[in-house]
């Protein structure tokens, strides 16, 4: 193959993996959630699980900008769980990466744009889940992640050889702990109304309108059963020394329903 004609493959590919369809919702999502981060979760010290509660947590004992420990967080797990996710998640997530950057840095440049929710922690966490939620569910459907929570969940389940979901709720209530550190008892509390509305709006999100069938798989990482067991195990060994092309890829890898 020349190196033209190597060019143009690779072109095509990425063509069809970046459509303006996929970038404009990837965009929608990190502007998204980004604005909820900023406008309700710093103001009212209510934080999330996962990577954007560990950006809350650093911001607040470094004074680093979101913008900032957001890309440095997501390169660190990525590069951690790199074999794991394949390289069309990694440069999805990559364009995610970069948007949800812009996006904090573009929010710390106004004042605040919603009212102070201080007063009011219960309507201030499920507000702040729904930003997450909706976010974080509309950037998964595209192929993408939010943040590096992913990577760092892929990276537990293979090491624990635990369930993913279990792997997400480790990460979740360890930055929870760490959270303690700088927000009250009962703010966590609140901030477990946050992440329960978020993980609820995120698999609502990520998989509606797709059949049961399709929805199974991609969460429990089950493939549809087949007639041909013999033909399916005999290409086991083979498939597992492949990258996986997509998360949903490696989640089958990991999850054990």
């Amino acid at each position: 193959m020349t190196v033209t004609n190597r060019l143009r493959e690779i072109y095509q590919k990425n063509k069809e993996l970046f459509t303006a369809k996929r970038i404009l919702l990837i965009m929608l999502g990190t502007a998204i959630g980004s604005f909820g981060i900023t406008n309700i979760h710093q103001r009212v010290d209510i934080t999330e699980g996962g990577v954007l509660g560990m950006i809350l947590l650093l911001n607040h004992w470094t004074g680093l900008s979101p913008s900032i420990l957001s890309p440095l967080l997501d390169l660190l797990c990525y590069a951690l769980a790199f074999r794991l996710l394949g390289w069309d998640f990694i440069k999805v997530s990559a364009v995610s990466t970069v948007s949800l950057a812009a996006f904090f840095r573009l929010w710390e440049q106004f004042p605040p744009l919603l009212p102070d929710l201080s007063g009011y922690p219960l309507l201030a966490a499920v507000l702040g889940g729904m930003f997450v939620g909706i976010a974080c569910g509309l950037i998964l459907r595209q192929g993408g992640s939010s943040g590096g929570d992913d990577a760092l969940a892929l990276i537990i389940s293979k090491l624990t050889r635990c369930r993913i979901a279990r792997a997400y709720l480790a990460t979740d209530l360890s930055v929870l702990l760490f959270s303690l550190s700088y927000i009250p008892l009962e703010r966590i509390a609140y901030s477990l109304v946050t992440v329960t509305v978020s993980s609820f709006l995120i698999d609502f999100v990520h998989n509606a309108g797709r059949s049961p069938a399709h929805q199974e798989s991609a969460v429990c990482g089950e493939e549809e059963p087949t007639e041909a067991e013999e033909p399916v195990e005999a290409e086991e060994p083979m498939e597992n020394t492949e990258e996986p092309d997509s998360f949903d890829q490696a989640l089958e890898e990991v999850s054990e329903c």
